[in-house]
């Protein structure tokens, strides 16, 4: 492991560099804020020399996503990133992408949906896309971002994944906040990300068939594959994670903890608001609440198993989703978890607070009330509500 330099970085930048530093052949791309300083800065690497890449600017969303498979069908090292709308426009392209087995990452700089138009954060337009077969992780601050945009590369391209993996990270809270990070090396860098290795790339020699008409006598099974491959994902993601901690310093899991072992009410969130919400569990245990945090990592496919070892000991949870599945039960995330725990015999209560739409700012006071709230649900065996927005105005 070469020795870093901690260095201050604004999110958009730090993914950049990470990008620059896994040595992509093909960037497609098509502007929308908050994402476009990404590859801005990407073509600029570009264009002065420092990445010899092929640096595309698409008519579209969807004509960038449909570059990049072709690129990583042919065997490239792909990269793309988008939000909101753009991803949205994408829809068609991310199925077609998983489907085919494409290698390829997309950081996703997750903000919401119109209408009304806002540009600020929210975890709808990841949600849209969370059952399409791609693998979702989630950081929680520019470090994360900048670390996972690395692993994602690795986890695609493994001989026994080839999936798309998307980074999402939060509009503005993260992408344009500068923070400080600790960049691996070049070298580190090359030998963690060696040019990749691609077994069912386009060969005109040896010609196999893609994206092929399938009627229903066969359709089935191409899916059942998909549905395998994305599942086996989490067998090897501990083999990736460990080897980027050998040349990094920094060890990642499906989710992050805090204090949740002994906890008798446990929070779960994805984002940077794990962040807020850790700060606030640590001052209510110097109190006496024992509280905890979960920070899911991984959201796809959902480390269903791993959070069991957890739930299994609490007496309530409280699950945050910055998204609504309307009509439904809840936020995305908490219906998983109402899942995990009824297939898994768990019988403790369980709430959902949806929170931040728009980017609506959750401050530390409101943190503290919610940890409050999951202690009492656990000292009273229940909740007044299932579902409760959180802050809305009257």
């Amino acid at each position: 492991m070469a020795q870093a330099q901690r260095i201050a970085i604004l999110g958009d930048e730090a993914i950049a560099l990470a990008v620059k530093q896994a040595n992509v052949d093909v960037i497609a791309a098509y502007p929308i804020t908050p994402q476009t300083i990404i590859v801005e800065r990407l073509s600029e690497y570009v264009a002065n020399g420092e990445l010899d890449a092929a640096f595309i600017q698409a008519e579209s969303e969807h004509s960038a996503l449909s570059i990049c498979v072709g690129a990583g069908l042919a065997g490239a090292r792909v990269y793309t990133s988008t939000c909101s709308q753009g991803l949205a426009l994408m829809h068609e392209i991310v199925y077609a992408t998983s489907s085919m087995r494409v290698p390829m990452v997309m950081t996703i700089v997750n903000r919401a949906l119109n209408a009304p138009l806002n540009i600020h954060c929210e975890h709808g337009d990841v949600m849209a896309e969370r059952d399409s077969g791609w693998v979702h992780l989630f950081a929680a601050n520019v470090q994360e971002a900048y670390d996972l945009t690395f692993i994602a590369f690795k986890l695609a391209e493994h001989k026994d994944v080839m999936l798309p993996v998307s980074v999402n990270m939060d509009a503005f809270i993260l992408s344009h906040s500068i923070e400080p990070l600790t960049p691996i090396s070049d070298e580190d860098a090359a030998r963690f990300l060696p040019p990749k290795d691609y077994e069912l790339a386009i060969d005109f020699d040896n010609p196999i068939t893609h994206g092929t008409m399938a009627l229903p006598d066969t359709y089935m099974e191409f899916k059942m594959q998909l549905k395998e491959a994305v599942e086996g994902v989490k067998e090897i993601f501990p083999e990736v994670v460990e080897e980027y901690a050998r040349i990094s310093g920094r060890k990642y899991w499906y989710f992050d903890s805090y204090m949740a072992d002994d906890a008798d009410a446990v929070v779960i969130v994805m984002g940077s608001t794990y962040g807020t919400v850790k700060t606030a569990a640590k001052k209510l245990r110097e109190e006496g609440l024992k509280v905890g945090v979960i920070g899911l990592t991984m959201f796809r496919p959902f480390p269903e198993e791993q959070l069991v070892e957890v739930l299994k000991n609490v007496k309530a949870v409280v699950v945050m989703d910055r998204a609504y599945g309307y009509g439904g039960l809840g936020g995305p995330l908490y219906t998983d978890v109402i899942g995990l725990l009824y297939r898994n015999g768990i019988r403790i209560p369980a709430k959902n607070i949806v929170y931040g739409l728009g980017g609506r700012d959750f401050k530390l006071d409101e943190a503290e009330a919610v940890l409050r709230m999951a202690a009492q649900g656990a000292r009273e065996g229940g909740f007044d509500t299932h579902v409760q927005w959180w802050g809305v105005r009257a």
